[in-house]
């Protein structure tokens, strides 16, 4: 991976150990580990401590219930160095931690208002809310200190969460973690929908499961735009990429934030994505 210029920083969210490793090895030096058995997170801190440099923060479930305070306190026991939040109970829960602390999109930063808020809490940042397209990320980055913004420019889009498990629905004869023997551990499940596309299903810790968008997009297009407006950190989210591809990925934003790389263009035809930043590209977009 290229050096990256002007402060600017590729930080990569993986959903395996094979994900993990590759992106330790291309130099990353900011990685979010989002596993669906939060138990392994200790061995993901292994892994990183053992590669000798980088730092590792470990996602909280997106949506936490009563009684489930149990989760942040095996995130907090495996030793990372921060926690990728994701609900207002993971900010209360960790607010006077020592552990560095970035919000995710499910927290929705979309106005300064929101941002200053949020910051007020000892953030260090915050990863700008999926509601906005391109423009209205620029705007934000004007209208507040455009280093307490994280961006995604890389992921297949959540397109839903539910609290049905479709994996013990139809892999099992028991109802949740207690009865089903866990298929999530074991079975990759895709949802076709009418015109034949495969999203990818996930389930969570608590055994709550989302859908994934089958076509990862990016916000590559944008990323000059969003640099001038002084956006210094950019996210790419792998969901279930092998390490070769993963390594692909993270050479084509890395060069791209470095301006070393290929045109956007070339790098959208290669890596097979969508060009588009969040849910929507706006409500005003003009279709050809």
């Amino acid at each position: 991976m290229a050096a990256l210029q002007g402060g600017r920083r590729l930080v990569a969210l993986c959903r395996t150990m094979d994900q993990l490793a590759a992106t330790l090895a291309a130099g990353c030096a900011t990685v979010y580990v989002d596993f669906e058995d939060i138990r392994r997170y200790h061995d993901a801190v292994a892994r990183v401590r053992e590669h000798g440099s980088g730092q590792i923060y470990l996602a909280t479930p997106r949506i936490q219930k009563a009684g489930e305070q149990g989760f942040f306190k095996l995130i907090e026991a495996a030793g990372p160095d921060g926690v990728l939040i994701r609900n207002l109970g993971g900010l209360d829960y960790f607010r006077n931690s020592p552990l560095r602390k970035v919000a995710d999109f499910s927290l929705n930063v979309a106005n300064p208002l929101a941002a200053e808020l949020l910051m007020q809490e000892g953030l260090e940042r915050l990863t700008v809310s999926y509601d906005l397209n391109a423009q209205q990320v620029i705007d934000l980055l004007r209208a507040a200190p455009p280093h307490w913004f994280e961006l995604t420019i890389h992921q297949h889009i959540p397109m839903f969460h539910m609290e049905h498990c479709v994996f013990a629905a139809f892999l099992s004869n028991g109802t949740d973690a207690t009865n089903c023997g866990r298929p999530c551990d074991f079975h990759n499940v895709k949802l076709r929908d009418r015109v034949g596309a495969e999203h990818p299903l996930k389930a969570d810790v608590g055994c709550r499961n989302t859908v994934y968008h089958a076509r990862a997009q990016s916000g590559g297009d944008f990323l000059r735009s969003f640099a001038e407006a002084g956006a210094r950190v950019f996210r790419v989210e792998l969901l279930d990429e092998d390490a070769a591809k993963t390594r692909v990925i993270l050479q084509a934003y890395g060069d791209l934030i470095a301006g070393t790389g290929a045109h956007p263009a070339a790098s959208f035809r290669r890596l097979n994505v969508v060009k588009q930043l969040g849910v929507t590209s706006g409500t005003l977009t003009v279709l050809a």
